[in-house]
C-alpha cells in the first residue's frame, strides 16, 4: 500500500477519547447469510453494490467527523481494484469486548450490527445502511486488512471472506491515529469488479458539501498523470451554500446569494440552503444524516410548508396577487428553486429498505418552524430580492394555468379521436405493456427503415421530425403545444395532472410500453437529439427514468469486411481488433474495408435489425439517475442559456470527443 506516502495534516486538538473504548461497541447479532444473500444487505451485486462497499467504510469515517474527531479521509483505488479508506479519527477500539471475549476491532468487522453508532455516548448521529457497515464489506471481500493507529500503537488484523486469519496484533508504534481499511471485493459475489472514478468522485464531492470543513481525497493508482496518480481533492468551507451554487452554475441567478439556514431544535440539526434562478424547473434535494432521501419525507414536507406559507403571506400582504384570477398553489413557489435540505437526527425512522423517505413525524414541525422564521427575516430584510421571487411566482402561476389548459386540450383531443394515437406511429400487435417496446427514431427515413426491420408483434416505431423542442428553455404550455412532444404523450399513453398542492403528477398507469428506446444517429446531431429527448424525460417524465423504462439504442459505428467475412464494431478498439484479425496481423491490407456509419439511414432494414433492434444481439443503455443533483446540473449546463459553463465543460472533455470527417 502507498498510504504511508500521504502525509497527515496537522492534528487539531479534539475531545478526549477515553469515553470511546471496547465497552462502547454493542453487538446485536452474528454475521450470517451476508454472502448467501448480499442484496439484502447492500442492495445489489451490480456496480451500485460494488460501490456501496466503499460508502459503508467511508460512512464510519464520516461518523468520526460528525462526532468531532476526524478532519481528513483518503480513498485510494489500487491497480487490482482493491480500495483503501484511511481517516485520522480516533481509531476503531481494539480492547477486549467483555461479552464476546474478543477484540472490539474483530467484533466490528465480523459481527453484523456491531459498532459505536448503537451507543449514544459514542455517536450522537450516524449514517450507514442500518449499521451493517464494515462487517458486510468484510464478508463480501476476498481479502480485507484493518490497521488501527490508536493510543500510540499500530494494530492490525486480516480476514478472508469475513473470517479472521489471526487475532488482532500489535505491529509497531505511531504518533498518528486513525483507521485504515483495505479490501478487495470478492469476484464470485459481484457482477463487475471495476471501480469507476467518476462515481466515487461524485459521492465524495457531495459528502464534502454536506460536511463543511472535512477534507476528502480520491487517488486512482490505475491512471497516471503528469504529477503522479490521478487525484481529486474535495473540500468545502461554505457547505450547502457552495453546494447550491455548484448545482446552479449553469443557471441565471434570480437572487444574489443563497438563503442559508442552520439551527438546532430538540436535538435535530437543520441545515438548508436555497437559491432562485430563472429556469422553469424545481430541484429539491434532501438528506438525513448524510443519506440521500430521494423520496423526501417529513423534513421535505416541513420545508415546503414553510416556504409556501411565508412567501404566500408576503405576496398577499404586499398585494402582488390581486390581479390573478386563479388560485396560487404550492407548486408556483417551487419553480426556479434549487434547495438542499440536510437534517441530522439521532434516531431516524426510514420508510422502505433503501432509506428513501424519512418518517419521523416530529421533524415536520421542527423544519417548518426553523425555515419559516429564517424566511420571514429574509423577506423583511431583502425587499428587492423578495419582490423578484414573488414576481417569479406570479409568472409561474400564470404559466401553470396556461399549461393546464394546454394539457387538457391535448388529452381531450386524444379521447375524442378514439385511440388518440399519432398517425406516424407504427404500433405493435401486442397489448401487453410488459412485452411491448417503442422506438423513438430520428427522422422519417430512419423511421421507415426501422418499420421494415422490426418485430411487428412487440416493437412499435414513432418517427420524430428533426430536433424536438428544448424544454430547458421553454415555458410549460409551449411544450404541450409542440407536435413531436404531443405525439410522444399520446403514443406512450401517459398524462399529467395536478395534485391538491398544485404539483405536477405523471400518471403512468396506462403506459403502453415498458421499454422506451431512443434510437438516433451515431453522430453529433444524433447525440444532440438524444440529449434533447432525455432532457424532456428528465424534466417532465422523470418517473419513467426512475422506473427503468428509458433506454438508449447503440447502433454500431463501423462495419469491417474482408471478402465474405464481416464484423460490426461499436468503438475504435473493436474496429482495430477486427482489422487485425481479418488482415492476419498486417498493418496495411487493402482487402480489409471499413465502413463508418454516420446515420441509421445508411443501414438497410436487415442490418438495423441485427445490430440495433434484435433483443438477442443489440446493445441498449438504460437511462438512470444515480445523482439527481449532478443530473440537474448537467442538463442545465448542456441545454440552458448560460454559455461559459458549457464552454468550460467542452474544453475539459474535448479529448474524449469523437470527430466525424
Amino acid at each position: 500500500m502507498n498510504d504511508e506516502k500521504i502525509p497527515l495534516k496537522e492534528q487539531p486538538k479534539r475531545p478526549d477519547t477515553s469515553d470511546y473504548g471496547a465497552s462502547s461497541i454493542t453487538a446485536l447479532e452474528g454475521l450470517e447469510a451476508v454472502r448467501k444473500r448480499p442484496g439484502m444487505y447492500i442492495g445489489s451485486t451490480d456496480i451500485k453494490g460494488l460501490h456501496h462497499l466503499v460508502w459503508e467504510v467511508v460512512d464510519n469515517s464520516i461518523d468520526e467527523h460528525l462526532a468531532g474527531h476526524c478532519s481528513d479521509i483518503w480513498v485510494t483505488i489500487h491497480p487490482d481494484n482493491s480500495i483503501t479508506v484511511k481517516d485520522n479519527g480516533r481509531g476503531i477500539p481494539t480492547g477486549m469486548h467483555e461479552k464476546l471475549q474478543k477484540s472490539a476491532l474483530e467484533v466490528v468487522l465480523t459481527v453484523l450490527h456491531a459498532g459505536g453508532k448503537f451507543d449514544k455516548d459514542s455517536y450522537k448521529v450516524s449514517g450507514g445502511l442500518h449499521g451493517v457497515g464494515v462487517s458486510c464489506v468484510n464478508a463480501l471481500s476476498i481479502h480485507l486488512r484493518a490497521e488501527v493507529h490508536r493510543e500510540g500503537i499500530v494494530f492490525e488484523q486480516e480476514y478472508k471472506q469475513g473470517k479472521p486469519l489471526y487475532s488482532v496484533r500489535e505491529i509497531g508504534t505511531t504518533d498518528d491515529r486513525g483507521t485504515i481499511i483495505n479490501f478487495l471485493p470478492d469476484p464470485e459475489i459481484f457482477e463487475t469488479a471495476e471501480y469507476k472514478f467518476d462515481i466515487l468522485a461524485h459521492r465524495l464531492r457531495e459528502l464534502s458539501f454536506l460536511n463543511k470543513g472535512l477534507r476528502l481525497s480520491l487517488v486512482d493508482e490505475r491512471e497516471k498523470e503528469e504529477n503522479g496518480f490521478k487525484t481529486e481533492l474535495f473540500y468545502s468551507e461554505g457547505g450547502l451554500q457552495e453546494f447550491v451554487l455548484w448545482i446552479d452554475e449553469a443557471k441565471q441567478k434570480l437572487i444574489e446569494t443563497p438563503i442559508y439556514i442552520h439551527t438546532n431544535e430538540e436535538s435535530v440539526d437543520v441545515e438548508v440552503a436555497l437559491m432562485y434562478n430563472t429556469s422553469y424547473s424545481e430541484n429539491l434535494i434532501s438528506f438525513v444524516n448524510n443519506i440521500s432521501t430521494r423520496d423526501g419525507g417529513t423534513h421535505v414536507s416541513g420545508f415546503r410548508r414553510a416556504l409556501t406559507r411565508e412567501f404566500k403571506k408576503y405576496g398577499e400582504d404586499g398585494g402582488f396577487f390581486k390581479k390573478i384570477t386563479f388560485p396560487i398553489s404550492g407548486e408556483d413557489f417551487m419553480e426556479g428553486l434549487t434547495a438542499i435540505i440536510s437534517v441530522k437526527v439521532q434516531e431516524p425512522q426510514f420508510k422502505g429498505q433503501t432509506k428513501g423517505e424519512l418518517g419521523n413525524s416530529e421533524v415536520t414541525g421542527i423544519v417548518s418552524r426553523c425555515v419559516g422564521d429564517a424566511l420571514k427575516q429574509f423577506l423583511e430584510e431583502n425587499p428587492n430580492q423578495a419582490r423578484r421571487i414573488i414576481e417569479k411566482v406570479v409568472l409561474a402561476a400564470t404559466a401553470r394555468n396556461a399549461a393546464r389548459k394546454a394539457r387538457e386540450m391535448v388529452q381531450r383531443k386524444g379521447v375524442l379521436t378514439g385511440s388518440g394515437l399519432p398517425g406516424k406511429l407504427a404500433d405493435c400487435a401486442s397489448r401487453k405493456p410488459e412485452d411491448s417496446e417503442i422506438f423513438l427514431v430520428e427522422g422519417d427515413s430512419a423511421g421507415g427503415t426501422a418499420k421494415q426491420g422490426r418485430d411487428r408483434h412487440t416493437q412499435a416505431i414513432l418517427p420524430l421530425r428533426g430536433k424536438i423542442l428544448n424544454v430547458e428553455k421553454a415555458l410549460e404550455h409551449k411544450i404541450y403545444e409542440n407536435e413531436e412532444i404531443k405525439n410522444m404523450f399520446t403514443a406512450l399513453g401517459v398524462s399529467i395532472s395536478e395534485n391538491d398542492e398544485g404539483h405536477r403528477v405523471l400518471n403512468i398507469e396506462k403506459l403502453r410500453y415498458h421499454k422506451i428506446v431512443i434510437m438516433c444517429d451515431a453522430d453529433i446531431d444524433g447525440s444532440h437529439i438524444t440529449t434533447l429527448i432525455l432532457t424532456f424525460f428528465f424534466r417532465y417524465m422523470r418517473e419513467l427514468i426512475e422506473n427503468g423504462h428509458i433506454y438508449i439504442a447503440q447502433p454500431p459505428l463501423y462495419l469491417v469486411k474482408k471478402g465474405k467475412n464481416q464484423r460490426y464494431c461499436w468503438n475504435d478498439k473493436q474496429r482495430k481488433e477486427a482489422q487485425f484479425d481479418f488482415s492476419g496481423g498486417k498493418e496495411d491490407d487493402d482487402s480489409v474495408k471499413v465502413q463508418r456509419y454516420k446515420g441509421l439511414g445508411e443501414m438497410n432494414a436487415e442490418q438495423l435489425w441485427e445490430t440495433t433492434m434484435d433483443p438477442m444481439r443489440r446493445i441498449l443503455k438504460i437511462a438512470t439517475i444515480d445523482d439527481s443533483a449532478e443530473a440537474d446540473r448537467m442538463f442545465a449546463m448542456l441545454m440552458g442559456d448560460e454559455v461559459p459553463p458549457r464552454r468550460a465543460f467542452i474544453e475539459a472533455n474535448a479529448k474524449y470527443a469523437r470527430i466525424d470527417v
